[in-house]
């Protein structure tokens, strides 16, 4: 007997295949998310997936899921930026723009160094993916960092635009609300830490 892990396609309205679409989404909402239940499918040979064996298949394409959240964050980060920098410089408080007082500054240079370093190591990510030499360790400190930094920096443009922050038209609290899923996406911040911690030492936290 075979006992070997294949891929195959799973048409949709194949006898014991539920979809239950998943409502009230606060996040990722134009995303059509579903709960997916296969009990007693039936499987035709044809639709066996050519190449796919063991889970090196799986983990090749969870590779490039964790760069593409690693990206889409740093988007998210640079567009929390850009909406907190118009609004600063638009906003006067006392006759003057609020993009002069040291405070708000000082928040908008730090989100622009984190923004920066996240950039710098997506970039040579990517370049190492071209080449098939990206270890599965840096993968994660990519998307890790990315997250991390894309919450941070949303939370802050959120408080230097202040009340307008959680409004609609300006986005910013949108992307907070997705950042939180891109979270969980493809390994939650503990995962990735063991990944990296377990590839810096030698030895696995993962019990």
């Amino acid at each position: 007997m075979n006992d070997e892990i294949r891929g195959f396609l799973v048409e949709a309205g194949t006898p014991g295949l539920h979809i239950t679409p998943i409502q009230r989404k606060f996040s990722y909402r134009t995303s059509p998310t579903s709960l997916l239940i296969l009990k007693d499918c039936t499987i035709p040979e044809e639709n066996l997936l050519p190449g796919t064996k063991g889970l090196k298949s799986v983990l090749s394409c969870l590779n490039y899921a964790r760069f593409g959240v690693a990206c889409s964050a740093l988007g998210s980060a640079i567009a929390c930026y850009e909406a907190a920098e118009i609004f600063a410089r638009k906003r006067e408080v006392f006759e003057k723009p609020i993009a002069s007082y040291q405070l708000v500054q000082e928040k908008l240079v730090e989100m622009v160094l984190e923004i920066t370093k996240a950039q710098l190591l997506t970039y040579h990510l990517g370049r190492l993916l071209d080449q098939h030499e990206a270890r599965p360790a840096q993968i994660s400190m990519a998307k890790l960092n990315s997250v991390r930094e894309a919450m941070k920096a949303a939370r802050v443009a959120r408080d230097i635009l202040g009340a307008r922050g959680i409004l609609a038209d300006q986005h910013v609290i949108r992307h907070l609300c997705d950042l939180e899923v891109m979270s969980t996406l493809e390994g939650t911040e503990n995962i990735h830490t063991f990944i990296i911690g377990q590839d810096l030492t030698g030895i696995s936290a993962f019990h």
